[in-house]
């Protein structure tokens, strides 16, 4: 069945908010296994509304609106969808019950305008809005319908789930599970490549790609009749993309992001860690220190960045930092290795680089950055080239420096175990 998304309100076009509630919509449509073609914004003006309403009806099965449920003029949703529907309005009398009780309850002072919110299409599903005074509208005619529910996400989200999420699905009985496969260290074109014959072959279940910063995420969809058939379709497609990407693969699990991926590595190993950040300054021990458990590896953070800061807190030579830049290599190893014995952590990450927009050079341009880690004493470093704005470059590095520590302690506990020197 085909969706389509309307969000109500000529404050979202005006930029004065941002819409959430077309993301929360679209992406819960997909996990009920409806395709979504188009989405709308438009202002409350009743030809515009009138004019998106009639487009969407002639494209799609389901037309979800948000967004213009109030009670005063220009709160015009539910009006014009009576019109364009030749629908009379009624006073629903719970709704005005609910509007009354839910004003006593606060001790505030019903308008007349209120009762506005009570007066719903006939032949309508009402559905009651427990967190605000707009009940939600569900209406049913030639085949096709049409939600209308209240603008506020914290009426909206909660009228969804609890309501209109049973409805849609009772429209097309099943199951949709997804699991999320979460790739570091390898870009997006490189990803889809290795993965080409998977999605041309698809049908159930899907694989979607989504982008991240310095990661891709790859969800698994299958619909089936019952949640344990819908598993045993998506097992089998997840074990085919762990062979192909190994280690690469830092999570199956949706609410593990990669700094708790690195944060359950070293609690697992019993290493401690500590940052020394220049460009960044002081992202990369944020993004660790926002997972929870964290105290017990994360020894210090450094943010060395001037040359004089270098020089002191990580005893970086004066002359090192003359020959080569701070932006370079050596800089970036000796920052790891400094961070790693003053601050006597096993782990240690050094950053380094030139986030912009001035500062750049034909030698070293904007968005050079070098990222060196130590492990128990080895070391290594990898230069990036980011592009985009002074934060996305940090952002870039950030995550380039989060994957790249995961990917050092792994190969180095490969290297020690194939050694021998660890059971």
């Amino acid at each position: 069945m085909i969706v389509e998304i309307i969000s109500v309100g000529t404050e979202i076009l005006l930029g004065n908010i941002v819409n959430t509630n077309a993301a929360y919509l679209a992406e819960k449509c997909a996990g009920l296994g409806l395709s979504c073609y188009y989405q709308d914004v438009v202002g409350d003006n009743e030809e515009r509304l009138t004019s998106v309403l009639n487009a969407a009806l002639s494209r799609a099965d389901i037309l979800l609106l948000s967004g213009g449920l109030g009670p005063t003029q220009d709160d015009l949703t539910k009006e014009t969808v009576a019109k364009v529907l030749h629908k009379n309005l009624y006073l629903h009398e719970p709704s005005k019950e609910a509007i009354a009780a839910f004003f006593q309850k606060r001790g505030i002072e019903i308008t007349e305008n209120n009762w506005k919110q009570a007066m719903v299409p006939e032949g309508c599903i009402v559905v009651d809005n427990p967190n605000g005074t707009a009940p939600g509208i569900i209406m049913e005619e030639n085949g096709k319908r049409i939600v209308l529910m209240p603008g506020p996400p914290n009426e909206m989200i909660p009228m969804f789930e609890n309501a209109i999420m049973p409805y849609l699905n009772a429209l097309d009985p099943g199951i949709i599970y997804s699991q999320t496969v979460k790739i570091c260290g390898v870009g997006e074109s490189k990803v889809e490549s290795m993965i080409e014959d998977l999605i041309d072959a698809q049908s159930n279940p899907t694989i979607a790609t989504y982008a991240k910063t310095g990661e891709v995420h790859l969800r698994v969809t299958a619909k089936a009749e019952d949640d344990k058939e819908a598993k045993k379709l998506v097992k089998p497609v997840v074990k085919e993309l762990k062979g192909r990407f190994g280690n690469h693969i830092y999570s199956t699990q949706e609410d593990v992001t990669l700094e708790k991926a690195v944060v359950d590595l070293l609690l697992a190993n019993h290493l401690t860690v500590s940052t020394v950040e220049s460009c960044t300054g002081g992202m990369l021990a944020a993004r660790l220190i926002n997972v929870p458990g964290v105290s017990d590896v994360f020894k210090m953070g450094y943010i060395t960045y001037s040359n004089k800061a270098k020089r002191k807190l990580l005893g970086i030579k004066k002359s090192l930092l003359e020959k080569h830049g701070a932006v370079s290599p050596e800089i970036a190893k000796d920052m790891a290795k400094g961070g790693a014995l003053f601050a006597k952590s096993d782990v240690a990450v050094g950053i380094t680089g030139i986030a912009g927009p001035d500062g750049g050079s034909e030698e070293k341009p904007v968005g050079l950055v070098y990222i060196a880690c130590s492990v128990c004493g080895r070391t290594s470093v990898n230069e990036y080239h980011f592009s985009g704005s002074r934060m996305k470059i940090r952002e870039s590095s950030v995550s380039a420096a989060l994957s790249m520590m995961r990917e050092c302690i792994l190969q180095y506990y490969s290297e020690v175990t194939f050694g021998g020197k660890k059971s």
